[in-house]
């Protein structure tokens, strides 16, 4: 099986490890999608995040309502001062 992480940064010296994190924010076409619980990677230098292509294709499927969500939020928008 194919190690997820442990790579080099593509941006500075570090290695980008794996990370378990409560919430992360997706930004897709159709808008936002949260995932909770998700493991990323995360450079242990400069933080710079890393998603597994199977995130990025769930983070699709959702957004293109083809996978069930648990909840939906509501987000508060307001223009910039």
């Amino acid at each position: 099986m194919k190690k997820q992480f442990g790579y080099g940064c593509e941006f500075c010296r570090g290695i980008v490890r794996g990370k378990r994190v409560d919430r992360e924010a997706f930004k897709h076409k159709t808008g936002f999608v949260i995932l909770e619980q998700v493991v990323i990677g995360v450079c242990d230098h400069c933080g710079s995040r890393y998603y597994t292509a199977k995130t990025l294709k769930h983070v699709h499927a959702i957004a293109s309502g083809k996978a069930k969500t648990t909840r939906t939020q509501r987000v508060p928008v307001a223009q910039a001062v």
